[in-house]
This record gives C-alpha cells, structure tokens and sequence, in this order.
C-alpha cells in the first residue's frame, strides 16, 4: 500500500498493512532527529521518509501585506498575536503575551485589521497536493476552528472563558470574524487541491487533565454550530475531519459522532476518561483516533527498553480493526530522549505491521 490508501483503510476500520504513521515535533527534537539520521538541517521531508510517516500537511501561506507594526523582543503573526521568547533548560519556547484585545469592546474587535483571504498563497498548495499525491494530505491544524485558545491568545483565557459563560458579544464577534475568514481560506485550498485533500484538521482545547473545560450546554450554545461549519465545508469536497482536543475531551465524541467528525486527535491517556482501552470498546468502531502516544511518558522519562514496551502496549490496545494512527499526543517536545523517539517509530514499523 501507499500511505494514501494506508490511512484511507484504517480510518475505514478496515486493517492495511501496517498501522499508518505521523510525526508533531518541537524544533529541537527535530533537529536532533536530522543529526541522527544524518540529514540536513532543513530536510523536512527526508526525516519524514526515515521515520515513515504517512500524512503530509498541505497549507497557504500568507503571503499578504504587514498590518502591525514591530515590537522589539516580539514575534506578530498576520492575526496580530504576540509572542515572546521564554528559554528553558532543554530549548525554549515562543510564549503569548501582550494579549491585545484583552480590554477591547465590540467596535475594536470589529476593525480588528485580521488578513483576508485573498493573503494566502493557494498555488502552494495545488503544488503540494501533487508532489504528495501519495500521501493522507491534511488541510488545517489544531489551530483552525480553535475558538477558545486563539481567541484567548488575543484576549486572555480568562477573559474568554469569562466572555464564554456571559455569552459576551465581544468574544462571539471575534469567533465569527475569524471563522468567515477560516472558512473561507479552506474554501480556496480546497478547490486548489482538486479532490485530493484527504482531511481537514480543526480542533478546540475541551479539557483540562481531569474535567472538562466548559460545560455540555456551552459547547452545543457556541462551539458546536461553528465548528459545524468547518465539518460540512469538508465533507462538500469528500474530506474527512480530525478533530483536536486536550486533555479529557470523550465527554464531547458523541457529539462529534452526530456531527460528522470521524477522526479524534490527540487522545491524552493520562486525562481523565481518555484510557485507550475504554476509547477503543466505546468508541472504536464509530471514530478513529490520532495520537496516543504521551509527550510526557517513556519518550521523555524512560529508557528505549520502556518506549518500546509502551508502544507496543498502546499497539495491542488500538490497532485491532483499524481505525488508529499512531502519533504523539502533541509535538514531541524538545526534552524527548533521540534514541527514545527512533525507537518510537521504529517500533511502529515493526510492531505495528498487520497479520493476515
């Protein structure tokens, strides 16, 4: 099999040959992973060849004009969020700060100067999509349709969840701003991408390690009917959705099962009512699942004997009738251990093959 039709079995629930593959990483990690491989520094897709990885990201970059003006020891992307660097003993890191729009009022947040989508460059994509045709390409990232997160890395997470409970106009004209803009975007990289686009990712943050992070009520009031948005946009062009959630988020798969949403990414096993095992009986031949695999486990913590063993365990839980891709359960972070992380994947190779 090619990883396209690898990743259209499993997310069938059918078994392919061997489970399908992806690779989240942080700069330093990846870069320690070039070295090892021996690969040039900015050889994307050569680490991506070594380790097996079945899905390619496709995007537009934004390619539109500068609308904020700089700020020594800040990085300011086209949405006007700000970021500074914050070092740590293993890398570092670029923090939120700032938060621009915390005190802003409707009229502010309405002539907010957010890029429009005729900023991005679509022809990327269209290139893209034919160098990886035989790959799962993937339109979006946890970013796309994150209402909560982004809006807070404009606003502040509390006054967002503040603005949640109030029903807030201020927060629900910054949802739907960037959601028009969002939508409109993959609109474009849809039709650029020709019927080739084999999902689209979108997530929202739904839980904290052991609760969730709004309740029922909210999600269906405000979430739910703009995420919906982005599930119909995909499925008009034959795409699957992924859906991205932190924490302990099985409270919401009934919900998404409803909504058209097929695919679950992140799968915290740590987070409360997120153990692969009780994911798989409930859940497992109505979703499929991407992750699983702790960024704060063995990888980090364990020697390759305990990587491996872990692997192999969330393997054996997942992996019967299809329906996993195994993937780190955020970007492998930059204190991963190298020789843990290759045993990750090699583990995948061998462990994960199919028996028929």
């Amino acid at each position: 099999m090619n990883s396209k039709e690898r990743v259209q079995y499993a997310f069938n629930h059918d078994e392919p040959d061997r489970v399908p593959v992806d690779y989240l990483c942080n700069p330093g990690i990846d870069a320690r992973l070039k070295a090892h491989y021996g690969l040039k520094p900015d050889d994307d897709e050569g680490l991506r060849q070594a380790l097996g990885v079945d899905f390619r990201n496709v995007e537009a970059p934004f390619a539109g004009p500068v609308r904020f003006p700089a700020i020594p020891g800040r990085r300011i992307n086209e949405w006007g969020i700000h970021t500074r660097w914050i070092g740590h003993t293993t890398g570092g890191y670029w923090d939120y700060c700032d938060f621009p729009l915390q005190e802003a009022e409707l009229e502010e947040i309405l002539k907010w100067p957010f890029p429009t989508a005729d900023d991005y460059d679509y022809a990327v994509v269209a290139r893209q999509c034919r160098d990886w045709k035989d790959y799962c390409l993937v339109l979006g990232n946890p970013g796309v349709g994150d209402f909560i997160n982004t809006s807070g890395m404009l606003r502040t997470m509390e006054v967002v969840l503040m603005d949640l409970f109030e029903g807030a106009e201020e927060l629900l004209a910054l949802f739907d701003r960037r959601l028009d803009i969002q939508l409109e975007v993959m609109e474009r990289c849809f039709e650029a991408g020709r019927g080739t686009i084999d999902l689209l990712w979108i997530g929202d943050d739904l839980g904290t390690q052991i609760a969730p992070i709004l309740s029922v009520e909210l999600f269906r009031r405000h979430l739910r009917p703009r995420h919906q948005q982005l599930v119909d946009l995909a499925r008009a062009h034959g795409a699957r959705v992924m859906m991205h959630s932190c924490g302990s988020s099985s409270w919401a798969f009934e919900d998404f099962i409803e909504m058209g949403i097929e695919v679950i990414d992140t799968l915290q096993p740590e987070a409360r009512d997120m153990d692969p095992a009780y994911l798989k009986s409930k859940y497992g031949n109505r979703l499929s699942f991407h992750g699983c695999i702790s960024t704060a486990g063995p990888v980090v913590d364990g020697s390759v004997e305990e990587t491996v063993a872990y692997v192999r365990e969330k393997l054996d839980i997942l992996m019967p009738g299809g329906g996993y891709a195994l993937a780190p359960t955020h970007q492998l972070q930059d204190n991963s251990k190298t020789e843990n992380v290759v045993a990750l994947y090699e583990t995948a190779r061998d462990h994960g093959r199919y028996r028929k």
